[in-house]
């Protein structure tokens, strides 16, 4: 199982959100090269990046600090927030981004996400981001009357690499990680699932990988925090 360390962004500096509450950030640095690079040093070979401005705005407004990223490891990165065009899916895969996370495009425009992923196999990842179940947007703003596994199934076809499923409520809190939900989710479809919000423990990553379908894990406030280290977490996915 894969461990993907977080790195959001919001004006150009590191921070982790609660519940995805744009009033309620942490700054753990100005310098999210540095961050990047210092996963990478402590074995990272994946990279999760969220444009958190870009998420509300609906298009990118952190460019470079994420061309800082790529520039800093040579750390698979994906990157979310504010991605809804196919220009903007070409543009950040041409600039070297490994995967690109469709949120608010996945319920919006669907067929936006079927045609990347038919155009760039492997590279389109699907975020399933809940709020009691039912799937948020623009930011987690705003929820819909969709659920989480609607949402999900939809995709089962489209050749999307992975989805990734938040649950909101627990996100940047170290509430620990919905265990339960992300393992149904899994189940239900044949996506990998790559589990988000709220890890808190070593054990929870351990618990996740004992579900087949789950390939991965973000963390990120744990990490900041230090509840384990990196390597802690990569020797529990191992």
């Amino acid at each position: 199982m894969e461990i993907w360390p977080a790195i959001d962004l919001k004006a150009g500096k590191v921070v982790r959100l609660a519940e995805g509450d744009m009033a309620r950030a942490t700054v753990y640095g100005d310098d999210p090269a540095a961050t990047a690079a210092g996963f990478a040093a402590a074995g990272a070979g994946n990279l999760h990046v969220v444009d958190l401005d870009g998420a509300f705005a609906g298009g990118t407004r952190n460019r470079a600090a994420i061309a800082a990223i790529l520039e800093a490891t040579t750390a698979r990165v994906q990157v979310g927030g504010g991605i809804r065009t196919m220009a903007a899916i070409e543009g950040w895969l041409a600039a070297g981004v490994a995967r690109v996370v469709l949120g608010t495009a996945a319920l919006q425009d669907p067929a936006l996400v079927r045609a990347a992923a038919r155009a760039f196999p492997g590279a389109v990842v699907v975020a399933v981001d809940a709020r009691d179940g039912m799937v948020a947007v623009r930011g987690w703003a705003e929820v819909s009357a969709v659920s989480a596994t609607a949402l999900a199934a939809r995709f089962a076809d489209a050749g999307v690499a992975a989805l990734l499923f938040t649950d909101v409520g627990r996100d940047g809190l170290l509430k620990g990680v919905n265990v339960e939900a992300t393992a149904l989710l899994a189940a239900a479809v044949p996506i990998p699932v790559l589990a988000s919000g709220g890890v808190a423990a070593l054990a929870e990553i351990e618990a996740l990988k004992a579900h087949a379908n789950i390939a991965g894990v973000v963390v990120g406030r744990a990490l900041y925090e230090g509840r384990f280290t990196l390597g802690d977490a990569l020797a529990a996915a191992a």
